[in-house]
């Protein structure tokens, strides 16, 4: 029978937003609020005689990713480029997700990451203005 405290401390100090680290552009990034990707292969069932699958098939691979960032770090990406040019203007890129708990690091790598557009997501009441961006990515390089 397993204790309340062998429940506890089975994986130890879990992973949160406090142990997420993105390194994008050359720095690591501070006006981050929130990052998501992920990865799949089209795979299905191939049949032939009676009603039961005889094997399988892959399809081609897709990967998808957004950013949600603070104003301040848009305005600081936007003032990195020349006027009029918008976030969709920066060439494809990396971005790397650290995850550092209990001693360990795993690390992602989101590849030729583009911003698919530019905006502002701001309603009353906001304390603060953050934006979600969808990327254009190429593939995800996981526990690199």
């Amino acid at each position: 029978m397993a204790t309340a405290s062998s429940l506890i401390n089975k994986f130890g100090k879990m992973a949160g937003w406090n142990s997420v680290t993105c390194n994008m552009l050359g720095r690591d990034v501070e006006g981050i609020t929130a990052i998501s990707y992920d990865d799949s292969v089209e795979k299905d069932n191939v049949y032939g005689a009676g009603k039961f699958p005889i094997g399988r098939s892959e399809g081609n691979y897709a990967a998808k990713a957004s950013i949600t960032l603070l104003k301040e770090e848009v305005n600081a990406l936007q003032n990195s480029l020349p006027p009029t040019k918008g976030l969709d203007s920066i060439a494809p890129f990396p971005i790397v997700v650290e995850y550092e708990y209990n001693g360990f690091k795993k690390k992602d790598i989101i590849h030729n990451c583009e911003f698919k557009g530019n905006g502002v997501d701001v309603k009353q009441n906001d304390k603060t203005i953050a934006t979600k961006f969808d990327l254009v990515v190429s593939h995800v390089w996981w526990n690199v």
